[in-house]
């Protein structure tokens, strides 16, 4: 199996994960990326009216193979 690293980047900046995880399949690095891009905004979205998480998935040896990103903004009609 190989090792996948998933680095978190934000407004406040940027997140590295050094310890990665080793999954067999696409769809467990879905999962694993979905979890990150649901659980750390629920903890730290700004308090302005939006903001940008991307996470970078890449391989043990450096290598970028995804990049998935959630944005959230607000705006307010009164």
């Amino acid at each position: 199996m190989t090792r996948y690293f998933f680095d978190l980047n934000y407004s406040d900046g940027q997140t590295l994960d050094e310890q990665g995880l080793e999954l067999g399949s696409r769809d467990a690095i879905m999962q694993q990326v979905t979890r990150i891009l649901v659980d750390v905004p629920r903890d730290e979205l700004p308090d302005g009216n939006g903001t940008e998480i991307s996470v970078s998935v890449c391989t043990d040896i450096g290598k970028t193979i995804s990049i998935a990103t959630l944005t959230f903004q607000n705006q307010w009609l009164d």
